[in-house]
């Protein structure tokens, strides 16, 4: 079996390309952050990992995902190599992403608050008032 899921933040907007291919298929890559689960000496250590996805995945990615944010994902690794224009063998380690969510709230920023939401980001409501959605 091979399955990941990893928790961590994006290091950078995604690199969204189209492939060459009959569809033009969008292919989105960027690094996850991700911390260690233990630390050495009470210090946190984090892996940056590589991840790719296509398709919708990618489309997802390029108009959601922004550095900073923190997301899960899940899928499985793929390895293989190639020959760089050195000549030389590289191996290539990566995740490939099936599934995208978010791992953390909206943070609303000062200007985006409105007078009737508390801290938490509920809104408040009058006695009476019936709630914005069913």
């Amino acid at each position: 079996m091979n399955k990941i899921i990893l928790m961590g933040r994006l290091t950078k907007d995604p690199e969204v390309k189209y492939l060459q291919d009959e569809n033009s298929t969008a292919m989105a890559r960027y690094t996850l952050a991700v911390e260690r689960r233990y630390r050495k000496d009470g210090k946190a250590e984090t892996d940056f990992i590589s991840c790719v996805t296509f398709g919708k995945n990618a489309e997802f990615a390029e108009k959601y995902l922004k550095k900073g944010l923190k997301i899960l994902v899940s899928g499985r690794i793929q390895t293989g190599s190639y020959v760089n224009q050195e000549g030389n063998k590289v191996y290539a380690t990566n995740v490939i992403v099936e599934e995208h969510y978010f791992a953390e709230g909206k943070k609303l920023s000062g200007a985006e608050k409105k007078e009737d939401t508390d801290p938490d980001g509920f809104m408040h409501l009058s006695d009476g008032e019936e709630l914005p959605f069913e």
